[in-house]
Order: C-alpha cells, then sequence, then structure tokens
C-alpha cells in the first residue's frame, strides 16, 4: 500500500461514477409510480428517462475543451455538484415538465466525469496500468445501477418515491467534499511517496512510445478527420445504447413482462450491474497482462473490446428464453462484458492519443458516440414497446449493434491519434 497510494485516486473514480449512474438509475426505478401520479404514458416515459441525455450531448464537447484547460480536480468538482442538486430537486418536481428540467441540468453535471476522469487516469498511471484503471473506473457505471437499484426501491417502499432522489443527490455532496479536500495531479499531492510519485511520472505516456508532442492542444475539426476517432465514437455508441436500454427500462421490463412488485424488480435490476462491476474490473486487469508484452500504443486493446462487444450479442438469446433465472444470467454476461467493453475503449483513447493535450477532447467525442445512442435507446424502446406490446424487438436491436461495434473496433482504430501538424 505504501508504494500503491494511488489506489485511492481508484477509489475516487470508482465511487464517482457509481454516484453518477446511482443518481441515473433512480428515475428508471421510481418510472411506476411517477407514470401513475402524473398519468404518462410509455412513450412519454420514454422521453423522459432520455431527458437528462439532453443537454448531456450538448455539453460534451465543450467540457472536453474546459477539461484540457482547467485539469480534471476542477471540472468534476463542478459536475458532481451540479448534479447532485438537480438529483435532490427532482424529488421536489410536480410534472413531466418539471420533472424534465431537473433530469435535464443533472445530464449537464454528469457531462463532466468521463472526459475529466480519463484526464485524471492518463495523468496518475502508468499505460501498463490504463486497462485495470479505466475498468474500474467503469464498474462504478455498474455498481452504481446495482447499488442505487436496490437502495432506490427500498427507500420508495419506505418512504416513497421523492425520498429515493433527496438521499441520491446528497450522498453526491459527501464525495465531493473528500475530492477537494485530498485530489490533486501527483506532482502536487503530499500523501504521495517520491519512489511512486517518479514512476507514475516516467511511465504514464508509456515506456515504448513517448507522446509526439506535450504542446498545443488539437483542435477539434482536425480531430474530427481521423479515423480512429470515428472508430472510438462508434464502438462505444453500438455498446452504449444496449446499457441505456437495460439501464432505464429493465425494472419496467421485469414488472410488466415478468409480473414483479417495484422492490423485487429493483432487487433483480441489480443482480446483472453487481455481477458487472466485478467482471468489469477481471477483464480490465486481464487485458493489461496480455499486453504487458506489446505496445499498448499500437491499439492492441481492440482484439479485447471486438471479443466482449461479440459476447454482449448473446441479448439476442433473451426473447427466446422463459425461465427469469436464465434471462438473469444472459443479462449478467451481457452487461459484464458490455462494461468491460465500454471500459476497454476509453483505455483505447488513452492508448491511442499522442498528445495528452488532446484527452479530454478524444475522450468528449468518444462519450459523444456512445451517448448519442444512448439518447435514443429509452425513447426507441419507449415506441417499441407501445407498438408491439412486448420488448423483443428492443433486445434485437441492441445485440445487432453489439455486433455492428465489434466490426468497427476491428477496422476503425488501428491508427494512432497524431496531434495537428504531426502528419
Amino acid at each position: 500500500m505504501k508504494n500503491y497510494r494511488r489506489v485511492w485516486v481508484l477509489l475516487f473514480l470508482f465511487t464517482l461514477t457509481l454516484i453518477n449512474y446511482s443518481d441515473r438509475v433512480a428515475l428508471a426505478v421510481a418510472a411506476k409510480p411517477i407514470a401513475a401520479e402524473f398519468g404518462l404514458s410509455p412513450v412519454q416515459m420514454g422521453y423522459l428517462l432520455s431527458s437528462f441525455l439532453w443537454m448531456y450531448l450538448l455539453c460534451l464537447l465543450p467540457v472536453g475543451l474546459l477539461v484540457d484547460r482547467c485539469g480534471g480536480k476542477i471540472v468534476n468538482a463542478w459536475g458532481i455538484g451540479i448534479w447532485s442538486a438537480a438529483t435532490v430537486m427532482t424529488g421536489f418536481s410536480v410534472s413531466f415538465v418539471s420533472m424534465a428540467a431537473t433530469r435535464i441540468v443533472m445530464g449537464m453535471g454528469e457531462s463532466t466525469s468521463w472526459p475529466a476522469s480519463n484526464r485524471v487516469i492518463r495523468e496518475w498511471f502508468p499505460a501498463s496500468e490504463r486497462g485495470l484503471a479505466s475498468a474500474v473506473f467503469g464498474a462504478g457505471s455498474a455498481a452504481g445501477p446495482a447499488i442505487g437499484a436496490v437502495m432506490v426501491s427500498a427507500i420508495i417502499g419506505w418512504l416513497g418515491w421523492r425520498a429515493g432522489f433527496y438521499v441520491a443527490g446528497g450522498i453526491g455532496f459527501i464525495w465531493l467534499a473528500a475530492w477537494l479536500a485530498f485530489f490533486d495531479k501527483p506532482e502536487r499531492t503530499a500523501w504521495l511517496g517520491t519512489a511512486e510519485r517518479d514512476k507514475i511520472l516516467a511511465e504514464r505516456h508509456g515506456e515504448e512510445s513517448r507522446p509526439v508532442a506535450d504542446g498545443p492542444a488539437s483542435p477539434f475539426l482536425h480531430l474530427l478527420t481521423l479515423r480512429s476517432v470515428w472508430g472510438l465514437f462508434f464502438t462505444q455508441g453500438c455498446e452504449v445504447y444496449g446499457s441505456y436500454m437495460l439501464l432505464t427500462w429493465l425494472p419496467t421490463y421485469l414488472q410488466q413482462a415478468k409480473g414483479l412488485s417495484v422492490m423485487n424488480a429493483g432487487m433483480m435490476t441489480a443482480v446483472p450491474f453487481a455481477i458487472a462491476s466485478v467482471m468489469a474490473i477481471a477483464i480490465g486487469r486481464f487485458s493489461d497482462y496480455l499486453l504487458r508484452h506489446e505496445n499498448a500504443n499500437a491499439g492492441r486493446r481492440r482484439l479485447m473490446i471486438a471479443a466482449t462487444m461479440i459476447s454482449v450479442a448473446s441479448i439476442l438469446l433473451v426473447p427466446f428464453l422463459d425461465q427469469l433465472w436464465i434471462i438473469m444470467v444472459v443479462l449478467a454476461i451481457t452487461r459484464s462484458m458490455g462494461a468491460a467493453g465500454s471500459a476497454l475503449n476509453f483505455a483505447l483513447v488513452t492508448d491511442l492519443v499522442r498528445n495528452p493535450a488532446d484527452i479530454g477532447k478524444v475522450t468528449s467525442i468518444t462519450v459523444l458516440g456512445g451517448n448519442s445512442f444512448g439518447l435514443s435507446a429509452p425513447i426507441i424502446t419507449g415506441y417499441v414497446v407501445s407498438l408491439t406490446g412486448s420488448f423483443n424487438g428492443t433486445f434485437a436491436i441492441a445485440g445487432l449493434l453489439a455486433l455492428t461495434g465489434a466490426a468497427i473496433t476491428l477496422t476503425m482504430t488501428r491508427k494512432p491519434i497524431l496531434p495537428y501538424g504531426a502528419g
């Protein structure tokens, strides 16, 4: 522990995304009582469930610029402060419009966490540990829905749906206080030992390939001309679609298609996400092991990403299964591989980007890809369920997109992301 105090940074990143996704899933768990109180149809709930992504998408590119200018500490602090306050305010909503407004503000705050935290990973972890660090951070996106679904469903059963948002939002302010008190760059962190600091600074750009430049950041227009950037964009989109479909609609699916209560649906929703939070870390560590004797900067991590995306396509089996426990096993595999693939795709960003000053922007573009697809998932699911009376078509869409993502990462992320003017 003395020589690996950066584990505390991993804990910060894991709990940040855990809180992020706990706040997201709160509305999904509370969807049935909210729909009943406000008289909302499945289509209206689809729009409400996706509403936090509207401002999220608009903020991503400006946030990327802000991260590269101000760093991860400041941007993460402002982000969690904004989204936690908005989550608390969701509990005071009196209509569809007021609830959508609070969720939109929440999305603005949550747009900061992935770009800022990927910058933190690049600054704090040697290249040989980026897969593990990204996986730990990403595992929070699975642990959050698992813990959040159980916590919020229990609070709803005890105190009503509004109290669930008060508690979920309040937790974020505790994290914010600790972050401001203890976190900084490794160069300025007093609790970091000299030997560990020297190792981080010497190896965080990779042992075999140093950055092409530590100079000015590349303009967005240059990055948008690069094939690998678009490969990261579309790969993330193909994974995140299925993730958001489950994140927003799985509790309702379990209630409507399988007849579970709100409490039981919340408990069952937690299962695949809880398993994914563990498996994603193991897969991330395995990817670092496989790359130990190879150059991660060559983008070889894409092979592992493709394997995870093919495994995600097992969601295609769900419409053909009847027993709930088998469905949950398949969904656990789907979420484990999806969470791992998403995390590895962000690790691939740090592998391919040669100029550290471009990390924030390329990460923002990647997140934009994921959430452009993710934005449509709750809405499309609402329309499919409304038109067909079944969730079967939604599972088919998610599975086919996963297979598409595997093909994209293998063919479009083969070249390094060089800074403007370097080639």
